[in-house]
Parts: structure tokens; C-alpha cells; sequence
């Protein structure tokens, strides 16, 4: 008998599917983008000594105050210009986008486009 999956755990095999394929290095570290219900959350992380370089999300105190006002999406947008504004602070422009498992839509596409705004290159 075939049972309907739970989509979290679809998801999650997707995401595995994924990360077989996208490293983050030194030179070119991993956006990562995890999507909740009501938050979004972005991280740029080096693989190869498992170490966040910096993060940003949709809790932030930056943009918590302005994303209560604004639509998921335009939060989302938010998370990703100031996690490309981080990563260029710390000198990283070029990336290498983990979508997480989500299609590239909707909040996951709005945040990747914000991120390409500020001039994150993947």
C-alpha cells in the first residue's frame, strides 16, 4: 500500500538530495535558507570546518520592528539583503545557494534575489 508522505520529511529527503551536491568551501561558503511557518532564516556557512560565518533571519532586531508591518515575503527580501550586506562585510562575495529543500519560489526566490541585489554573485 502506498501512504502519502509527511511533507516535512520530504523535505528533508530533498535537502539530502541537495547537500550531496552543494559544498560550502572557504573561498565560496553555502547560503543556506531555512523557511517556518512565520520566519525565514538565512545562513552562510563553510562546509569544510562546519562553522557559520554569519546568519541572518526574519527574529532579527533590525528587521523585527519593519517585518511585523510588511508581508512574509517582504520580510524575506529583507533577511536577504542584510545576510548579503553581512557576508560582504566579512569579505565574502561569491556563494553557493542552499535552497534547503524548498522550490525556488515564492519566499526562498525573493530572499536569493534580494541577496543578488546587494551583490552576493551564485
Amino acid at each position: 500500500m502506498v501512504t502519502k508522505s509527511n511533507p516535512r520529511v520530504a523535505r528533508k529527503r530533498r535537502h539530502a538530495r541537495l547537500r550531496a551536491k552543494v559544498m560550502g568551501t572557504e573561498a565560496r561558503p553555502r547560503l543556506c535558507v531555512f523557511r517556518s511557518l512565520n520566519h525565514i532564516y538565512a545562513q552562510v556557512i563553510d562546509d569544510t570546518k562546519q562553522h557559520t560565518l554569519t546568519s541572518a533571519s526574519s527574529l532579527d532586531s533590525s528587521i523585527v520592528a519593519e517585518a511585523k508591518q510588511k508581508t512574509k515575503l517582504a520580510a524575506a527580501e529583507s533577511v536577504g539583503s542584510l545576510a548579503a550586506r553581512r557576508a560582504r562585510e566579512r569579505g565574502i562575495s561569491r556563494v553557493t545557494f542552499d535552497r534547503g529543500g524548498y522550490k525556488y519560489h515564492g519566499r526562498v526566490k525573493a530572499l536569493a534575489e534580494a541577496a543578488r541585489r546587494e551583490g552576493l554573485i551564485f
